[in-house]
């Protein structure tokens, strides 16, 4: 039998909740999510239904509860222009959840998480968290996550927006979220879609506090990136 000291001197697993809308933008989320594993953080993984659509539509991928692991790889293989085998990533330190599973262990503001990211947050996401109507695990996540005052990062992806939607934001701000559109930037030198797809996932990373290296960061000198476009992953 373990002992009660080996119990407390075994390191506490504290993972990001990553949380996937139904927004178009599956692949800022699975460069999220690559970052983080290449960060060498833990990650609990929340899909919603919505979202198992949406990633069917832009991939081909059927994202299924019972074979989770195996379409995770496919996922985020991918990369942003469809390509497969494009990306390798260990999924061995995810956990997933399922979207209708309220007695998960985020759903408590006792589970150790570190914070929560929404990427891609769809306008029905951030008017439910804003109203904290806690609809399912990925809206009760994100409740939990204000009222515990961790760091949570919504990464919008809708255009053009509403007057209710940007009130919403408004709200979420005010909550201390960090709302953060999926606006890329072309400063950076981006020759690719996946440039841009990992700008947007880099400052999600920034926000969350992540070291990462997925995109050229602007050190004040105008078109450095059109005189150096080595890869600033390598």
């Amino acid at each position: 039998m373990e002992s009660g000291h080996a119990r407390s001197q075994r390191p506490s697993r504290r993972p990001w909740v990553v949380g996937v809308s139904g927004a178009s933008g599956t692949p800022y989320a699975a460069a999220v999510l690559r970052g983080l594993l290449d960060a060498g953080e833990s990650v609990d993984l929340v899909v919603s239904r919505a979202a198992r659509l949406t990633l069917l539509d832009e991939t081909g991928i059927a994202f299924r509860d019972a074979h989770w692991q195996d379409d995770l790889r496919a996922w985020l293989a991918r990369g942003a222009d469809g390509k497969p085998g494009t990306f390798s990533a260990d999924v061995g330190d995810v956990r997933y959840w399922a979207a209708g599973d309220l007695a998960a262990g985020p759903s408590s503001g006792s589970y150790p998480a570190r914070g929560m990211l929404i990427v891609p947050a769809s306008t029905a996401s951030v008017a439910g968290v804003a109203l904290g109507l806690s609809k399912d695990l990925l809206q009760r996540v994100a409740s939990v996550t204000l009222k515990e005052r961790r760091p949570l990062v919504v990464a919008v992806r809708e255009t053009p927006l509403s007057g209710q939607t940007l009130r919403h934001m408004v709200a979420l701000d005010e909550a201390g979220a960090v709302v953060l559109p999926a606006s890329p930037a072309f400063y950076a030198g981006a020759t690719h879609i996946q440039d841009l797809v990992d700008f947007v996932a880099g400052r999600v990373l920034d926000a969350a506090g992540v070291p990462h290296r997925l995109y050229r960061r602007w050190e004040g000198e105008l078109g450095a990136s059109r005189t150096d476009r080595s890869d600033p992953r390598s």
